[in-house]
């Protein structure tokens, strides 16, 4: 007990230290005048970062829905904290590594310059030609905030019920640094290797389902089985699933059509094939389940509409609606026997994460190949999907292996894994002295 005060006496002073820092650091706020200011695009973005941020809690509702009652707030908390901790660390240097001054040859940059933007100096009201050619860099850099966010929270799902809270949060900061933000300057950066490729990721396809699906893989896998695998475990509260992908359909709008970095036919093109292709992996995925015998569900009807999302994500803004209504039910029915074949291994990814975000994203960014407008395989054009393959051959190694460090490197730091006895009592109580059975509440207070 001792030792775990004194690790979060450090993480306070690590804090502190980061306030006074940026007291030297003003950004300021200038451009006000800007003329290349679009007050249109502004308002779109600004609206869109909200929906964007509010995927977040609904991840939470839909993690936390679907997990056992005494690891229900624990995993909830999980996506919770990851809109503190990220928001500071993108402040510092995660903005700056994703998109400041490229480290690289020309057309190849690996990742930015982590002075560049450090602290938001920098960071104005003013536009950027490269990065917010209409609206305010500032906004920009809170727009890409939302999604450095969920990618942490999204990898949460595959290791719930037996991870150390704040094992977990060291980890969602080298995952941020070392991966999701170079992840982000190779594919979106006007200097990044991917992009040059000719690689497409409208929203985040690769940047951030591919990467979380990988390292959820790569938890799963270090952190290995519950205790009580292979044992059914009843979902804790269906109705918060629904609500959660409710949620996540709704901000999802902001994901994509946000994407489009301005209030345009891009924009409206994105938001109509992010709910074609969603509603369409719905009704595939339950389809399917009938066809196998069991009945339509509400965690059915809700994963398939997030695979959906998923899917058309990298392809949103390059695609017509017909081709998003293919890409949803072929990786609702993708995803659907991937979970099926997951829970017939010994791999105890608890929520299937990868099964759903990582093969999704794995399907959408192929089929983006396959369907965009004019450089897709059905246009005769070969070179845009035969990078896309070898995108996907060193993203999957990279984020699957660079994840794998990670762990190890937080676990030599302070061990990954709860103790029997926490997990059998369940992350609510042994992490954090909550519970989400009023019952049990009651009768601890009594």
């Amino acid at each position: 007990m001792k030792n775990a005060n004194l690790s979060w006496l450090f993480i306070l002073l690590l804090l502190v230290v980061a306030a006074v820092v940026g007291v030297f650091f003003p950004s300021g706020f200038g451009g006000l005048n800007d003329p290349n200011i679009s007050t249109g695009d502004t308002a779109w973005m600004l609206t869109a970062t909200a929906l964007v941020l509010l995927m977040t809690p609904g991840l939470a509702f839909f993690y936390g829905g679907m997990i056992h009652s005494k690891n229900i707030l624990s995993t909830m908390l999980q996506s919770f904290i990851a809109m503190g901790v990220i928001s500071v660390i993108w402040v510092i240097c995660g903005f700056s590594i994703a998109f400041g001054d490229s480290i690289g040859p020309d057309g190849y940059g690996l990742f930015g310059n982590p002075w560049t933007f450090f602290m938001f100096k920098g960071v104005t009201g003013h536009t950027d030609p490269d990065l917010a050619p209409t609206f305010p860099l500032a906004l920009f850099a809170m727009f890409q905030l939302k999604f450095a966010i969920i990618t942490p929270a999204l990898i949460t799902g595959s290791f719930a019920g037996r991870v150390r809270f704040r094992s977990y949060m060291l980890f969602m900061v080298l995952f941020s640094l070392f991966i999701y933000a170079p992840l982000a300057h190779w594919t979106w950066h006007p200097n990044g290797f991917l992009r040059n490729w000719g690689v497409l990721d409208f929203a985040g396809g690769t940047v951030v389902h591919m990467s979380a699906g990988f390292a959820a893989l790569a938890g799963a896998m270090f952190l290995g089985k519950r205790k009580d695998f292979g044992q059914e475990v009843r979902p804790a509260n269906i109705p918060f699933v629904l609500l959660g992908a409710g949620m996540l359909w709704f901000g999802w709008f902001g994901f994509n059509a946000g994407s489009a970095l301005g209030a345009n036919s891009t924009a409206a093109l994105a938001l109509m094939n992010t709910n074609t292709a969603s509603a369409a992996a719905m009704l595939a995925y339950l389809f399917y389940d009938m066809v196998k015998g069991k009945k339509p569900t509400g965690m059915g009807a809700s994963i398939g509409l997030v695979v959906g999302l998923v899917a058309i994500t990298p392809a949103a803004g390059f695609v017509n609606v017909g081709s998003s209504i293919f890409i949803g039910v072929v990786a609702a029915l993708v995803s659907n026997y991937a979970i099926e074949l997951r829970s017939k291994t010994r791999l105890d990814d608890t929520l299937d994460v990868f099964p759903a975000h990582g093969m999704g994203g794995i399907v959408g960014m192929l089929l983006t190949a396959v369907f965009a407008q004019e450089v897709g395989l059905i246009y005769g054009e070969f070179t845009t999907f035969l990078y896309h393959l070898l995108a996907l051959l060193i993203v999957g190694i990279f984020t699957f292996g660079g994840s794998i460090l990670m762990y190890k490197i937080t676990d030599m730091i302070v061990p990954l894994r709860v103790s029997p006895q926490g997990e059998k009592v369940g992350l609510d109580i042994s992490q954090h002295n909550e519970s989400y059975d009023f019952e049990y509440k009651s009768d601890k207070m009594l």
